[in-house]
């Protein structure tokens, strides 16, 4: 469990802001263009690999987890949604701030349960 929760937070506050700073500051890749598809596609994959690791472990101590398992399931949607977005910047502002508060909401119910 103490593994998860360092996991959780390793997340929050390196993946989780990462994608915040890359879709406010960095630069908006073209999805018709080869070179930058090639460059989302081997940064996001390692990416996407955590977050696949952190739903499977998610599942196995939802017993133990102060929430739902369709909030791991959406947690885990939304933060793969925010990588592509933090690339492509095709949503507005608003939503993906939506997306980040959304999963910041559910890391934080993890990490602040004091059972």
């Amino acid at each position: 469990m103490e593994e998860f929760l360092a996991f959780t937070k390793d997340l929050k506050e390196n993946l989780l802001e990462d994608l915040l700073h890359q879709y406010l500051e960095g630069r908006k890749f073209n999805r018709k263009d080869y070179d930058d598809f090639e460059i989302v596609k081997t940064e996001g994959g390692p990416l996407f690999e955590q977050i696949e690791k952190w739903e499977e472990d998610a599942h196995s101590l939802v017993h133990k987890l102060p929430i739902f398992p369709n909030q791991i399931q959406n947690t885990k949607d939304n933060l793969e949604i925010m990588i592509l977005h933090s690339y492509f910047h095709d949503v507005r502002r608003k939503r993906f701030m939506e997306l980040y508060h959304s999963v910041l909401y559910n890391f934080d119910l993890i990490l602040n349960d004091k059972k």
